[in-house]
């Protein structure tokens, strides 16, 4: 394959670095050229695996760009995904420094989803149409990691294991998700382990269940937000989740806006009501009473 990027030596030099000037400083670098026998940087990232992976059905030219950009979100939601499990662990084990550095890892990963969509919306109806017929019932809905993701934050939905029935291992990983507490279930662990009082019906129930939000839960995090200096990594910890969960409202609201501007209101290809469906998913709140609470400080 021929790379795009090759020097072109019909071109006019560039008048403050020729190329003899830049072979000159490649060799004064004493820079490694030779990987004959060596470890490369395109062996070490496995990139003919990554850059042999994108299979357009279509003949259309605007395909490749839908595909790279699912493909690298689903790649930032593998690494958001270990940065939430670990930093749950570490919550778990009190560890609050290491889960911090973690949440503000993951709310910057949420950037790069939410800017992705900037990319996707260069992406014209008349385009999309193109390529729609041959994405078959495929759909963004059906991302098994993505729904590791949400469980992981608490947007517990049982029929959501369904879409993953057909391949036992995927299921499997999702259903552990499922079945798990969530990030804010160990947050309101921790703050019982610290003397502040949260609702016993909240720190023992079943995990496969929508969390619900409690009153009870809410004046545990006042007694938080209100005398921040005596409990000041649990108040850091509300701050992380406030991070998280708005970094997270603007992917969903970007996803919607993307959507409705590339397909309209037709029904999306996973059999969603697409624009009505990302509408509802802006109201879901995950940390309802870190919210909630701002209007009693």
């Amino acid at each position: 394959m021929t790379c795009p990027y090759h020097d072109d030596a019909s071109s006019t030099p560039s008048s403050t670095t020729t190329p003899s000037a830049t072979e000159a400083i490649v060799h004064d670098e004493k820079a490694q050229l030779d990987f004959s026998g060596d470890m490369s940087y395109g062996d070490y990232l496995q990139l003919d695996t990554i850059l042999s992976a994108q299979k357009p059905l279509s003949p259309d030219h605007n395909e490749m760009l839908f595909i790279v950009q699912h493909q690298t979100s689903e790649l930032w939601m593998k690494l958001a995904l270990q940065e939430l499990l670990a930093a749950k662990q570490n919550i778990a084990n009190d560890a609050l420094p290491e889960a911090f550095k973690m949440l503000a890892r993951v709310s910057k990963i949420m950037e790069q989803l939410v800017h992705a969509w900037d990319v996707l919306a260069t992406m014209t109806p008349p385009e999309y149409s193109a390529i729609r017929p041959y994405l078959g019932h495929s759909s963004g809905f059906q991302s098994y990691q993505y729904r590791c993701i949400e469980f992981a934050m608490g947007n517990k939905n049982a029929a959501m294991l369904k879409p993953h029935e057909h391949r036992a291992d995927l299921l499997a990983m999702v259903k552990a998700a499922h079945e798990a507490p969530s990030l804010y279930d160990e947050a309101l662990r921790l703050m019982a382990r610290r003397g502040i009082e949260v609702p016993q019906t909240h720190l023992e129930r079943d995990w496969t269940k929508p969390y619900e939000a409690s009153e009870g839960v809410e004046q545990a995090w006042l007694q938080v937000y209100r005398n921040p200096s005596a409990h000041w990594d649990l108040y850091q910890l509300g701050e992380e989740l406030t991070d998280l969960e708005d970094a997270f409202r603007l992917w969903r609201f970007r996803h919607l806006t993307t959507v409705e501007r590339v397909i309209g209101f037709k029904r999306g290809t996973g059999g969603t009501g697409g624009v009505s469906y990302l509408r509802k998913m802006l109201d879901v709140v995950l940390f309802p009473e870190i919210w909630s609470l701002r209007t009693q400080l």
